[in-house]
């Protein structure tokens, strides 16, 4: 399991598992800093959420209100969240997936013996 055969250096297994907190915390920090946008109807309405999925803003064109049909602006606000949500999602796999294979998973360069 290990190279050699004998045990693991602890102290470093330590600080690789330190190196690998702080960077999915500053990995986890850029994510919460950084927005995107998602859009629904052609750009009529437009949301804009954190890396992290937290919803900042929301933008409706007046041209997407009728007062006769208010089911399609509330269809048009959760197409637009849904989409800025997958945006996000996309972000958070580009930056913490080589973290979580760090960790381990994904075939190596993890901390050995984790058996993520």
């Amino acid at each position: 399991m290990f190279p050699g055969g004998g045990q693991p250096d602890m102290q470093q297994l330590l600080q690789q598992a330190q190196k690998m907190q702080q960077d999915l915390a500053a990995a986890q920090q850029e994510l919460a800093e950084t927005s995107v946008e998602g859009s629904a109807g052609g750009g009529l309405v437009k949301a804009t959420v954190t890396g992290s999925g937290e919803l900042k803003a929301l933008d409706i064109d007046p041209k997407a209100v009728d007062p006769e049909d208010t089911e399609t602006l509330a269809d048009l606000v959760l197409a637009a969240v849904r989409d800025a949500n997958a945006e996000a999602q996309k972000l958070q796999q580009e930056k913490l997936g080589p973290l979580a294979q760090g960790l381990g998973g994904g075939g190596g360069g993890g901390i050995p013996g984790l058996p993520f």
